[in-house]
């Protein structure tokens, strides 16, 4: 992925986050499958009652189930607030702006592929939405 710099958002857009915040939300989202595919290791590896980092040469001492309900915790409220974010931006185009914010998918191929019901500029709008409500989330 290269990173496209984008003109920035006036800052009397109600929407408006900083271009450097932007990003930061971006790359946060992106990692939305990373994330889930590491809750679903650990879930299983926490079942069967062992778990270890891979390449880990450090012994951890302490309560390991506990540092792995931590871990899992952090991730799961990753996903959520990533989801929930989604969701407030606009439950009706909620699946496209997912799908948008953690493929990196742009306009023109949830217009031809999935055929989001909605002009482009109505979309940006929900778009940036969804991007100024992660940014309270996360604060």
């Amino acid at each position: 992925m290269s990173t496209v710099i984008r003109s920035e958002l006036s800052k009397k857009n109600k929407y408006y986050i900083s271009k450097h915040r932007y990003y930061e939300l971006k790359h946060f989202c992106l990692q939305y499958y990373e994330w889930q595919q590491k809750y679903l290791e650990m879930s299983c590896w926490s079942n069967r009652g062992g778990f270890s980092e891979k390449g880990s040469k450090n012994l951890y001492f302490g309560d390991e189930t506990g540092r792995i309900g931590a871990d899992l915790a952090q991730i799961s409220h990753n996903l959520k607030i990533i989801e929930d974010a989604c969701d407030e931006a606009d439950p009706y185009l909620s699946s496209y702006i997912f799908k948008a914010v953690t493929e990196d998918k742009a306009f023109t191929y949830l217009k031809m592929v999935m055929e989001i019901p909605c002009g482009k500029d109505y979309y940006y709008g929900r778009y940036r939405k969804f991007f100024w409500i992660l940014d309270k989330k996360r604060g």
